[in-house]
């Protein structure tokens, strides 16, 4: 089934929302609302500026920024002369930075005050040659510019560069890295436009919805369902600067009457446990949650689906190579575990290691095909050729399809664990464990050992009042009687907190690199 493209480019959209609702509010933050012909205003401005400065058609321009206003305007802006742009994770550090900048050889930054000493010799070390502040910064000179002064002196005219189409490259994110260096994948206006159009029709979008924001816009996830999705279906975007503090995130929901709310596992963990004011279960808006960026767990999703009753909780699947979304839940039908079915268009199949697929319930890779499949990495022909196959995009996810056509996740396939020969599946058994009452957090790796086995070892991250009530000793005493013994952890190591990425999936290549730190903390 193919899909129906109305525009060609991020800025027609926006035409198309500032003439039929010029009034309409599409962004609140706590520098206060946009409307959408006040959005376009900005965006008209920020891109003569942009073309004043050199950039061309096909140039890039990097984005270090919190989530605001500013974040969504230059995005826009960027796009509008058919630059592309390069959002970052702004947790990384100087020369992480610096790495993806010159790896997209990016010819200007955008960027927010707050990373200016991560960003401090950017102009010196990479082929950015002039940077935009999001605040008024103390030196402006010829390479550092104000972008509220921006937009308050330029002279918008019609520019000259041509407008972009349906296949060009809008936007290059790259991977978390969770394995060696992060990759830039190329997503064309096709690929973020097909993620719209599949879950306005699955999530069943309207003009009345409003969407809180408040993961990193740099993300994928957040980035094509939370603010692109929106403008889309012309709903509104409530922009949250920080998770932290939590309180206020439920404040906004709460007073903005927010009516998508999406989430990673970790959050609505976190939710499940906090004690919220019986008034925001009342009174909150709230119609649909989303869950994606990591699996959510049996325990995780049954404690919220009996706190949250008014509302649906609906788990995706996807990634960023696939613009990101791939498949979810329905409202109608959802099963549990289950990561849905595809979107409307995309397919996946479920292949052995020689793509040949699988039968049904059989676990095997799952692969993608259609309109959400990015072009490439950028600069990486080699990587491109390994992950997309004839159009199908191969995911390093390993998964299977039951007879409905529903999807399941087992585990990544860098993750299995192959002990005595035999496939262990990590998620099963931090299932298993996530369901002791008093544990926050799990991940189980394999580790080598000098024969090449792998042995089992699971780390623990504790609820802060159950810390000395629970040992390893009782942890395998939970799980001993629904584990086969070549499944159990030989060891379960105690950890303050799992390192994570900005996307809130654990970082299993670090746990394993510091496994002798741990070793040694338990001597």
């Amino acid at each position: 089934m193919k899909l129906d493209y109305k525009y060609n480019n991020l800025y027609e959209l926006l035409e198309k929302n500032s003439l039929q609702a010029p009034k309409k509010i599409v962004i609140y933050s706590e520098s206060g609302k946009l409307t959408n012909i006040e959005l376009q205003n900005k965006v008209d401005r920020l891109a003569r500026f942009l073309e004043n400065s050199g950039i061309k058609f096909g140039d890039k321009v990097a984005i270090v920024m919190s989530n605001s206003h500013e974040f969504v305007i230059s995005l826009f802006a960027i796009c509008k002369i058919g630059a592309i742009a390069v959002p970052i994770n702004n947790f990384l550090k100087s020369e992480e930075l610096e790495y993806i900048i010159k790896d997209c050889q990016a010819k200007l930054l955008v960027a927010s005050n707050s990373f200016k000493s991560e960003l401090k010799t950017v102009l010196q070390n990479t082929t950015v040659s002039k940077i935009i502040w999001t605040q008024h910064k103390d030196e402006l000179d010829e390479f550092n510019f104000c972008f509220d002064e921006i937009l308050s002196t330029i002279v918008v005219h019609e520019h000259i560069s041509h407008s972009p189409a349906l296949n060009d490259t809008a936007i290059i994110i790259y991977t978390s890295g969770t394995t060696g260096n992060p990759k830039g994948a190329m997503l064309s206006y096709k690929n973020i436009f097909s993620n719209s159009i599949a879950g306005g029709d699955r999530f069943k979008l309207t003009s009345k919805d409003r969407f809180v924001v408040y993961l990193p816009m740099f993300h994928s996830f957040t980035l094509s369902v939370m603010v692109i999705a929106p403008i889309y279906f012309n709903a509104s975007i409530v922009s949250i600067k920080s998770i932290f503090p939590f309180s206020n995130v439920l404040k906004q929901v709460l007073f903005k009457r927010v009516t998508i709310f999406l989430g990673a596992p970790q959050i609505y963990n976190a939710l499940n446990k906090a004690k919220i004011p019986w008034y925001f279960m009342w009174f909150n808006n709230i119609r649909l949650f989303v869950s994606g960026s990591a699996p959510l767990s049996e325990q995780v999703l049954i404690d919220f689906n009996k706190k949250f009753k008014r509302s649906v909780m609906i788990e995706g699947y996807g990634l960023s190579e696939c613009s990101p979304a791939v498949s979810s839940n329905l409202f109608d039908k959802r099963k549990t575990l289950s990561v849905g079915v595809p979107f409307k268009s995309f397919q996946v199949k479920i292949v052995d290691d020689e793509l040949l697929e699988v039968p049904k319930g059989d676990v095997g890779e799952i692969i993608v095909y259609g309109d959400c499949v990015m072009q490439g990495y950028y600069n990486n022909p080699t990587a491109t050729d390994n992950t997309i196959i004839n159009g199908w995009l191969k995911t390093g996810d390993l998964g299977y399809v039951d007879d409905d056509g529903f999807i399941y996740i087992v585990d990544r396939k860098k993750d299995l664990i192959i002990s005595k020969g035999i496939n262990v599946y990590p998620r099963e058994i931090e299932e298993l464990i996530i369901k002791i009452d008093g544990i926050d957090a799990v991940a189980v790796v394999g580790i080598k050992d000098e024969t090449k086995d792998e042995r089992i070892v699971a780390f623990v991250e504790l609820e802060k009042e159950k810390k000395h009530k629970i040992s390893e000793h009782s942890i395998k005493e939970d799980i001993k009687p629904h584990l086969a013994n070549f499944k159990m952890p030989k060891h379960i190591y105690f950890i303050e907190e799992l390192p994570k990425n900005a996307a809130s999936k654990v970082l299993k290549r670090k746990l394993k690199e510091n496994i002798k730190m741990y070793i040694d903390d338990e001597k």
